[in-house]
């Protein structure tokens, strides 16, 4: 196909079958195909050759900026406000030949894991209406499963790229804090990560290759750029550790399931896989809860004045906690983070690997709304926003890359996902981990029993 002609396809896809999901709040369709054009003019030449991802059509996470563009967080607030600069990792992929055809939606100021918003409204799952795609890059996992763009950003500074991943079936990068460019402040959290979210690892990894590297405006990028080459080399004879609860969580029967059969895919490659108790507690939970509330919740709690009125309950109770959070707090979180690696550290210089889910549960539903609604696992109370994503723990050890990949589906039609830890920095086994089960199990969606069957109101 052209670029033309895929990004044709699917704007028509958008068309005809975007309005249920309600993944973009923007689409830029002229000015994409116009792009596209010339990306097809440069595949034509014979001089010189086309750009990393020369014409490869990919939406934008709306709390990245774009020059002469809206840019709404998912916030009333925000709802006209242009930005008269580019974020550093979007200008990148545009300078590589990604076409940006849209802006893909988040919860407001991306401070939840599913998508929805009083701007926007309900974003959904394509593999079931009912349900999330997860969030808060929850616009960019729902655009990929359903077909409507090739490449999308994400960022996580809780799980923001691994839930959504596992939710919608695709997917997504966390990579080791320094390795992308952020923007100030927050490249100086050290839970924040942007990364990239694709349908296939080794697009993933495309796309992670154009986005890493040093930057002169952030001190915390990392030198020198590190670029992966796709290794399909296997995984035989590696040791791969795993926990299906990280001690503390339950876990839904689809979830455990699924991931115990993606543990066989992976003892079939050759790999030894092993049980291990890392220790942890629900002391994690609230550890990472304390640190996002005193950084990312101090950031929220500026909204607190005459705005707050226009804010959604979930962002208005979140900043509203983070004014009770101490220094004692943040210090007593940064021990835990510190206690949580004294157990992981060790199995990794033992391991190549840990596997666990992604998400204790496929998906909360599409409106879940924590400040109001209980949360059930098993029959079992769990916390609102965190009881059921595993991701966190890992943003509280930001210095391991870690790879969400699908692991299955539940009984509801909703994706899972295993997330595929390696190593501080070591971002190499994680993509040869994933290349190797991705290829074991057949990819995701080469058939079309493998791609969303919903039908759309029209």
């Amino acid at each position: 196909m052209s670029p033309v002609e895929l990004l044709s396809a699917q704007i028509e896809r958008v068309s005809c079958d975007g309005g249920p999901v309600n993944a973009f709040g923007f689409l830029y369709e002229e000015e994409a195909l116009s792009a596209a054009s010339e990306a097809e003019s440069r595949y034509a030449r014979s001089d010189g050759r086309p750009r990393a991802l020369e014409g490869l059509p990919t939406a934008i996470k709306d709390e990245n900026k774009i020059a002469g563009k809206v840019t709404t967080y998912g916030s009333l607030l925000y709802k006209d406000s242009v930005a008269d600069t580019t974020t550093v990792v979007v200008e990148r992929l545009i300078e590589a030949g990604a076409v940006v055809h849209g802006r893909t939606l988040t919860p407001e100021f991306s401070c939840e894991g599913f998508t929805h918003s009083r701007l926007w409204g309900v974003t959904r799952n394509p593999w079931n209406l009912e349900y999330t795609p997860g969030g808060s890059s929850g616009g960019a996992g729902a655009a990929l499963a359903g077909g409507f763009t090739t490449l999308a950003t994400g960022s996580d500074i809780g799980g923001s790229i691994r839930i959504p991943a596992s939710a919608s079936g695709v997917v997504g990068f966390k990579p080791p804090y320094g390795r992308n460019p952020a923007s100030a402040p927050f490249n100086l959290d050290f839970f924040n990560h942007p990364g990239p979210m694709a349908r296939t690892v080794e697009d993933c990894l495309l796309m992670q290759n154009v986005m890493s590297g040093p930057h002169p405006l952030d001190i915390a990028s990392l030198k020198p750029k590190l670029t992966l080459a796709p290794d399909r080399g296997g995984i035989k004879g590696w040791k791969i550790a795993y926990s299906l609860d990280l001690g503390y969580f339950e876990i839904d029967e689809d979830v455990r399931r699924n991931t115990l059969e993606a543990l066989d895919v992976l003892r079939s490659l050759g790999a030894t896989v092993e049980e291990v108790d890392l220790g942890w507690t629900a002391q994690s939970e609230t550890a990472a809860l304390n640190y996002l509330r005193t950084i990312f919740g101090s950031w929220l709690a500026e909204y607190l004045d005459e705005r707050s009125d226009s804010l959604t309950d979930y962002a208005r109770h979140f900043a509203r906690t983070s004014l009770e959070t101490t220094g004692r707090d943040y210090l007593s979180a940064l021990d835990t983070c510190a206690s949580m690696y004294a157990s992981l550290g060790p199995v990794l210089e033992d391991h190549q690997l840990f596997v666990c889910p992604t998400l204790a549960l496929p998906a909360v539903r599409a409106d879940h709304e924590p400040t109001r609604d209980v949360l059930t696992i098993n029959g079992k109370i769990v916390h609102p926003s965190y009881g059921w994503v595993m991701t966190y723990p890992f943003n509280m050890l930001s210095r391991c890359p870690v790879l969400s990949v699908p692991s299955g589906r539940a009984s509801n039609g909703v994706p899972t996902g295993i997330q595929l830890v390696g190593p501080t920095y070591d971002d190499n086994a994680v993509f040869k981990a994933g290349l190797a089960y991705e290829d074991a199990v057949g990819g995701w969606y080469a058939t079309p029993s493998n791609r969303p069957m919903w039908r759309s109101a029209n």
